[in-house]
């Protein structure tokens, strides 16, 4: 394929489905994110891989540009320990167990909603009272879509088509949340 129409074609399926979000979903999930921290409650975001540097950076943006305390499991001792003792599948609960408290959000993304240690990880999150908020993508049938408080699914088997438009909602909503904020003032 000729380069600038593979590119082209590219831009218009990224178009697409960044744009096939419901945004009231967003809304939704902006004002469970926003109650958490009205709360003193802090926001947990959680993925694998890409996903797991995704979560890395709304979670900096919620705690440094929206003021919103949020942290990432993704420290590389956190994971090898909890992975190590408890097994891959199980780190992510384990890393709940020790860290999450009642009142708390989760953001768990796996853009197959296949990875078991982030399904697990959400059945959790609930169990122990927080609010969740997954995304996934690939299969609409996937182990993930229809865990969460809150669920956003893309129709796409590309994984950086999903983890693209899930960073971008992901940030919609932190600049979303910034901007209630300055208004708020």
């Amino acid at each position: 394929m000729e380069p600038s129409r593979y590119f082209s074609e590219y831009f218009d399926t990224m178009y697409s489905s960044l744009s096939s979000i419901d945004s009231s979903k967003l809304a939704e999930a902006a004002g469970i994110i926003w109650q958490c921290s009205e709360s003193g409650k802090k926001v947990i975001v959680v993925g694998n891989g890409g996903s797991a540097a995704m979560a890395s950076h709304v979670a900096v943006d919620l705690t440094k540009a929206a003021g919103i305390r949020a942290v990432a499991f993704n420290d590389a001792d956190l994971l090898t320990c909890f992975a190590n003792d408890y097994g891959y599948e199980e780190w992510v609960v384990e890393a709940l167990n020790a860290y999450a408290d009642p009142g708390d959000v989760a953001i768990l993304i796996s853009s197959s909603g296949t990875s078991q240690n982030i399904v697990r990880g959400t059945d959790r999150a609930r169990d122990l009272g927080l609010k969740t908020i997954t995304l996934s993508g690939f299969s609409e049938n996937n182990d993930l879509r229809n865990r969460g408080d809150i669920n956003f699914w893309l129709n796409s088997n590309s994984y950086n088509i999903v983890e693209m438009t899930h960073h971008t909602w992901l940030v919609a909503i932190v600049d979303y949340l910034i901007q209630a904020h300055l208004d708020e003032k």
